[in-house]
């Protein structure tokens, strides 16, 4: 009769599996130190498939977020700003009319088919004066809008919203109805060629600015139009000043860089960008990337 092996005890079994894991543990200390001092592409490597967030680490697919659609004042600012379906706008209710207006316009957006509106109405969600269609008649100024309604026709809920008042200014017919208009084209072209872009837009006012109508809506002395492309083959951003008077000029006799927009209006566009990428689109102007 063969011998019964003797089991080990509870206590040795413990011990062993107490070992187990010291050894373990000290095998896996050089793996974690190594990637701290390993190359920073290494290390991108490392986190991205842990997912562990990085924050040094950069990341190149930037996005059209809530925080780049909101320009930076660099001085006091009568707004309220309203969030509506198809754009965001800072609306001054001493003014009666926008300090800017926002939005993001996508190829798919640029594809619709809702008909345009053409009945200007109130924004209800606006506290305090506000234009009306009186105030326009007889003034010798087109009811301008800022975001277009050609840019809503995704969504019956945007384009209503884009007849608002709060989303149009006294805008001379002859830069209304061309250049202004021309510009409006060319960036639907651009929404289709790079998927999507940002687009900012408003109005430069003076204290000496002229007013129209019984609720006394301010007359700008120019328009200004600021658009951000990231997701075409290279960033890129580029800018537009117009007086308030008949524009005939070629659209590229109009193209500014964004920081002299920004000089000029005290707004500070696109801020949540790196600064290096922001410092390098916003200082040039290249009409060559836009083909105009």
């Amino acid at each position: 009769m063969k011998n019964k092996r003797k089991r080990p005890s509870k206590k040795q079994h413990h011990n062993s599996f107490k070992s187990f894991w010291i050894i373990a543990l000290f095998a896996i200390l050089p793996l974690i130190y190594g990637v701290y001092l390993c190359t920073p592409e290494i290390q991108a490597v490392f986190f991205q498939a842990t997912k562990v967030s990085r924050p040094n680490v950069a990341r190149p697919n930037y996005s059209h977020d809530e925080n780049l659609k909101i320009p930076v004042s660099q001085f006091p600012l009568t707004e309220q700003i309203i969030h509506h379906k198809g754009y965001t706008v800072s609306y001054n209710k001493d003014k009666k009319i926008p300090n800017w207006v926002a939005y993001e316009l996508t190829k798919q957006k640029t594809q619709g088919n809702i008909k345009r509106n053409e009945r200007f109405i109130a924004d209800p969600i606006v506290k305090g004066g506000m234009a009306n269609n009186s105030d326009y008649s007889r003034s010798g100024f087109d009811k301008g809008h800022m975001a277009p309604a050609a840019d809503m026709k995704w969504s019956n809920e945007a384009m209503k919203e884009s007849f608002y008042f709060s989303n149009v200014c006294p805008q001379h017919p002859e830069l209304n109805r061309r250049k202004w208009k021309t510009l409006e084209d060319k960036v639907r072209e651009w929404a289709v060629a790079d998927s999507a872009i940002l687009i900012i837009c408003g109005p430069v006012t003076n204290k000496k600015s002229p007013v129209i109508g019984k609720s006394r809506v301010t007359v700008p002395s120019k328009f200004f139009k600021v658009i951000l492309s990231l997701h075409g083959s290279t960033p890129k951003a580029i800018g537009f000043i117009f007086k308030n008077e008949r524009a005939i000029a070629p659209l590229r006799n109009y193209a500014v860089s964004i920081d002299s927009i920004e000089q000029l209006t005290g707004l500070d566009f696109f801020s949540s960008l790196p600064d290096s990428l922001e410092n390098e689109i916003e200082s040039r102007i290249d009409t060559t990337l836009w083909s105009i």
